[in-house]
């Protein structure tokens, strides 16, 4: 089997940054001091798991959301995973909704598959941070707790046109391919 790629931790200050972008302290218990806050995103950030497979045979790696969830049906919600994944050229990584969450809960991503470059790590913006966003199209409430596995992950060779001419260089997070160096900044930050 190629080793293709490898699964490390975010950095805690970029952990912080995106926590707050996708959970501003304006929707947090107003009750919680900023003290507190942090105090319960260093623990989101310790208890972040790097993805790994459950057998042999198996071609997902698990994706554990480090904070607990609950999602009434028709919500959504984002979720920094506190991970990136070094990637070799040639590769990418596709993720999914673990089996069991699409059928039990309808859950799924909100871009259906999210595909992540083996140019996202590292950049600039971000560190190449995977976040992913969910949504419960079932009748029931999901209810997760931290730790849980919520996601897969798969390694995926792909090929490029013989006259393709791509040159350009990611500096940025979603949506960032298909836009010049000057404006990626600006969509990274939305």
């Amino acid at each position: 089997m190629q080793r293709v790629g490898k699964f490390e931790k975010l950095s805690l200050k970029q952990f912080i940054s995106d926590f707050f972008s996708r959970f501003p302290a304006s929707r947090v218990d107003s009750d919680i001091s900023m003290p507190e806050m942090f105090d319960m995103i260093n623990k989101f950030y310790d208890d972040v798991v790097l993805p790994e497979r459950a057998t042999g045979g198996s071609a997902g790696y698990d994706i554990h959301t480090p904070i607990g969830i609950q999602l009434d049906p028709g919500e959504d919600t984002w979720i920094p995973l506190g991970i990136k994944c070094k990637i070799e050229p040639g590769w990418f990584l596709m993720i999914v909704p673990r089996s069991g969450s699409g059928s039990k809960y309808r859950l799924r991503l909100a871009n259906t598959a999210g595909i992540i470059d083996s140019d996202y790590y590292n950049n600039e913006n971000n560190e190449g941070h995977i976040q992913i966003r969910i949504c419960n199209e079932g009748d029931d409430v999901f209810d997760v707790d931290a730790g849980t596995a919520i996601a897969q992950a798969i390694f995926v060779p792909y090929g490029i046109t013989e006259d393709d001419k791509a040159e350009g260089e990611r500096n940025g997070g979603f949506g960032s391919t298909d836009v010049t160096t000057d404006t990626a900044n600006i969509n990274n930050d939305q």
